[in-house]
């Protein structure tokens, strides 16, 4: 059976007193909620993790790293390999995030890299996707959907996917002014299972637990994760506020 899970990013924000504030903040938080069954996760920025690790240790909160090299070691300035993230007991991974596509070049074939070596280290990955505005315009967000999904994961035996939560991004109604309903997240979403389903089989695609990312608010959770095929949030901004976020986990 498929988790219900609650992820927040907090990307490049809060130094180290500010990420082991908030980190205690919600761990105090999720300790008192009454949403049982919710994996609930943070991801600080790298050179805060082992502190917020430590400082979420005996909580129900986990700890992801926000990306992560495909390489073991070598002269990569500025990167962080896997073994790295498992010696501060770091397990969890977001590989392929909108930001890091835009931003930085990451393609599908450096992602499937990435992917491979979180894999073989034991890793769990959250591996994000979405399409932009101008695809979404032109009818083409299942074609970019299906084809990020593709080229990045189906090298993978069907066992893979017990380590990996899929989350997609509608990119073109984040920070736009456009809006994505919950309708059209649950119909993405539901073409993503299909998409599994049909290269893996049923068995595998119910089990894999889909989030959404698309500027998720307590404001419209319940509604988002009401949805069958919505298994959770991938939180940005609302991560940053400890009772907004432990809000969104409650949604369920």
């Amino acid at each position: 059976m498929r988790k219900n899970i609650v992820a927040g990013n907090w990307k490049m924000n809060n130094d180290l007193s500010a990420s082991k504030k908030l980190a205690k903040q919600v761990a105090k938080l999720v300790k008192k909620s009454k949403v049982k069954g919710t994996k609930v996760i943070i991801a600080p920025t790298f050179v805060n993790l082992e502190r917020v690790v430590k400082a979420t240790k005996k909580s129900k909160v986990k700890v992801a790293a926000q990306n992560m090299h495909f390489a073991e070691s070598g002269a990569f300035t500025g990167e962080i390999a896997p073994g790295m993230l498992k010696s501060i007991g770091v397990k969890t991974v977001i590989l392929g995030h909108s930001e890091r596509r835009e931003y930085f070049g990451e393609d599908d074939a450096l992602l499937a890299k990435k992917v491979d070596t979180a894999l073989q280290h034991n890793m769990d990955v959250i591996f994000c996707f979405g399409e932009v505005l101008e695809d979404r315009k032109s009818g083409k967000q299942e074609q970019v959907v299906e084809s990020q999904i593709k080229n990045a994961l189906f090298h993978l035996e069907a066992a893979a996917f017990k380590n990996i939560v899929l989350a997609y991004e509608p990119v073109w109604a984040i920070g736009t002014g456009e809006t994505a309903s919950p309708e059209q997240a649950q119909d993405m979403h539901a073409f993503i299972r299909k998409t599994l389903s049909d290269k893996y089989g049923a068995n595998v695609a119910d089990e894999v637990s889909i989030l959404y990312g698309g500027s998720v608010k307590p404001a419209n959770a319940v509604e988002i994760f009401s949805k069958p095929d919505v298994d959770g949030g991938l939180i940005g901004g609302a991560a940053l506020n400890a009772e907004d976020f432990v809000a969104i986990v409650n949604a369920f």
